[in-house]
């Protein structure tokens, strides 16, 4: 098999987008948007990771563990949102400096 991908391929591919995603959350520090896409990159390399290592070992435990990691991300994405919905109607912006205001 000449054109076969290895894990190796695809833990080259996750590596990628997890540094893409740390260094995204350290250069932007302004906008929390991108931060939480940041964030998903993150989380999608994590899953990048157990899915190759579930096909690799044969076993079904990875990509079940991949699906809750899924449901937990959209779960704070909406979460997410939601908060700076209700922020930039109570301030007209989104700043993360001015995020601690919201403390209570």
């Amino acid at each position: 098999m000449a054109g076969a991908l290895g894990v190796e391929h695809y833990l080259a591919v996750s590596a990628a987008l997890f540094t893409i995603g740390v260094v995204g959350i350290f250069v932007n520090r302004k906008n929390i948007i991108v931060i939480l896409m940041a964030i998903e990159l993150i989380l999608l390399s994590v899953n990048i990771n157990l899915v190759a290592f579930s096909v690799f070992n044969g076993d079904l435990a990875g990509q079940v563990f991949a699906l809750m990691v899924l449901t937990v991300a959209a779960a704070e994405a909406a979460v997410g949102l939601a908060i700076l919905v209700v922020y930039f109607r109570n301030r007209g912006e989104i700043a993360v400096e001015n995020v601690s205001v919201l403390r209570g």
